[in-house]
């Protein structure tokens, strides 16, 4: 509690203000410590990277699904493929071009070897990028 003397007595007066000169006094040196300590939190690697002009590969608008389906039918988009016709019917959908990302979807019931299958097949048609498809699951409790 902080005092005051008045001129008219020597008695101390009660002063109610709140001296807030300890409580900057904190703030200030918190203020420092976090200042000093803020850059040695952060974990910087210098590393030299190498420049590059490249353009980043643009997303295909409207890219090829490839489905085999439980009973081992494929199909392209949503028209079925037989397998004799398969390629032939993937290079008329893609336009022949062999960069188009292809997107492989399977039933769960598909074995695997069959998945591997319609891949090479895939693979040996020219086409490179292919791309499993999957649904995101809930993660278990």
């Amino acid at each position: 509690m902080a005092g005051r003397i008045s001129e008219s007595s020597g008695d101390l007066d009660e002063n109610s203000e709140i001296n807030v000169t300890p409580f900057i006094d904190v703030m200030l040196v918190l203020l420092i410590i976090f200042m000093v300590a803020a850059p040695l939190a952060t974990v910087d690697m210098k590393v030299d990277l190498p420049q590059s002009v490249a353009k980043p590969t643009p997303r295909d608008d409207k890219p090829v699904f490839v489905t085999l389906k439980a009973d081992l039918t494929l199909a392209i988009g949503n028209e079925e493929a037989p397998r004799e016709a398969f390629v032939a019917e993937l290079n008329r959908i893609t336009g022949g071009n062999t960069e188009t990302r292809v997107l492989l979807r399977a039933d769960r019931l598909v074995d695997y070897g069959e998945l591997m299958t319609v891949m090479n097949l895939i693979q040996n048609a020219g086409y490179g990028q292919i791309a499993l498809v999957g649904l995101e699951a809930a993660p278990a409790r």
